[in-house]
């Protein structure tokens, strides 16, 4: 499958390329600008460019997620070598996942998987009430409860509450349990790369061609980058309002430990960071590498000025993240400034993303 979608994406970027070069045959109209069901050249690219970096990222996804499975079924208790091989597969499956969330829309909305893999807090009682069960343990048992399965469900049986846990404190039972998920996790992340791939549902295309007769209401090329811009909007808030706020002030102004997503891996400041990053793939176009033209080239046609502004602004919200000294988890505590800055670095990237680059886009 990984080969096979590899190519199949290929296919798929140079049939929309064609797509590109023919769109001189379509040109946006002088003598009726405001026809929104007309093709621009630039746009078509774009669109075709971050619709590939989306597909590609979830098909690295849906890699890492079979992976993990892979080394989730190699655990055995007291194998601290196994341990750690399941830890570093969990985090690599775990950045593409975070590099995701500023499209979140689409498959992952409508199919429910943002919720099936990536609900927090978990639910420690539901878990334990499966593990108690007696029940053999599978990915289809999972599916009743989402806050028991998906990334932090792993986490927690990798890590343990305190991120201490050893592989001499493992169970058999808990193992069972952790297959399951990773299997859940793997299942979850095929259905979503198939739904864009175009061997699949073609959710790559549908963001492309857009028109009256568009299947998610892109009615036009105008309301598929605003799609995009929220996007990154939406994660940007997310990180600045409730990922960083609610553990660094959910107690009435004060730290609020549990609040925090990811604690017990302390994978937090990388979560916060591959957040922004997934903003800056979108809009650089870049992905692996591989620079294409992204919705930085159409901010830039019509205000180079805030394209720098909201380039720049994006590096330094990163930037602030990584400069957060230690974890996330001491940081609320004794490094309340850096998380402070952070916090005001990526409000300013969403708040210039809300008021400057949509109203831009509103007005094509």
């Amino acid at each position: 499958m990984k080969t096979s979608n590899l190519i199949i994406i290929a296919l798929f970027t140079a049939t929309q390329l064609g797509l590109v070069s023919c769109s001189d045959n379509n040109p946006i109209n002088p003598d009726n600008p405001d026809d929104d069901n007309q093709k621009n050249e630039l746009y078509t690219t774009v669109l075709t460019n971050d619709a590939n970096i989306i597909t590609q990222t979830y098909v690295q996804l849906n890699d890492e997620a079979s992976n993990l499975t892979v080394k989730a079924q190699n655990l055995s208790v007291g194998d601290e070598v196994a341990l750690e091989a399941a830890k570093e597969a969990w985090k690599n499956a775990r950045a593409p996942w975070e590099k995701s969330e500023g499209f979140i829309f689409g498959p992952v909305e409508n199919l429910g998987i943002d919720p099936a893999v990536d609900s927090w807090p978990v639910d420690i009682n539901a878990i334990n009430n499966i593990l108690n069960s007696g029940d053999t343990i599978n990915s289809s048992v999972l599916e009743t409860n989402n806050e028991a399965r998906g990334f932090h469900t792993l986490e927690y049986f990798l890590w343990g509450i305190n991120g201490d846990k050893t592989a001499s404190e493992l169970t058999n039972r808990e193992i069972e349990y952790i297959v399951a998920a990773a299997k859940n996790l793997e299942n979850k992340s095929q259905q979503l790369a198939n739904a864009w791939l175009p061997s699949g549902g073609n959710f790559a295309n549908v963001l492309v061609e857009t028109g009256p007769s568009n299947p998610a209401n892109y009615t036009s090329q105008k309301v598929a980058l605003k799609e995009l811009v929220e996007g990154m909007q939406g994660i940007a808030n997310e990180v600045a309002v409730i990922k960083i706020e609610n553990p660094l002030n959910g107690n009435g102004g004060n730290p609020k430990p549990n609040a925090e997503e990811s604690r017990f891996s302390h994978n937090s400041k990388l979560d916060f960071a591959n957040n922004i990053r997934s903003i800056q793939n979108i809009y650089l176009g870049q992905f692996n590498g591989v620079d294409s033209k992204g919705m930085s080239a159409v901010i830039a046609e019509q205000d180079a000025s805030l394209d720098a502004e909201i380039t720049a602004a994006i590096s330094d919200a990163i930037s602030a993240i990584e400069a957060i000294p230690g974890t996330f988890t001491d940081a609320i505590q004794n490094n309340r400034e850096a998380v402070e800055n952070a916090q005001g670095k990526v409000l300013e990237l969403s708040n210039m993303l809300q008021d400057q680059a949509l109203p831009v886009i509103s007005n094509l």
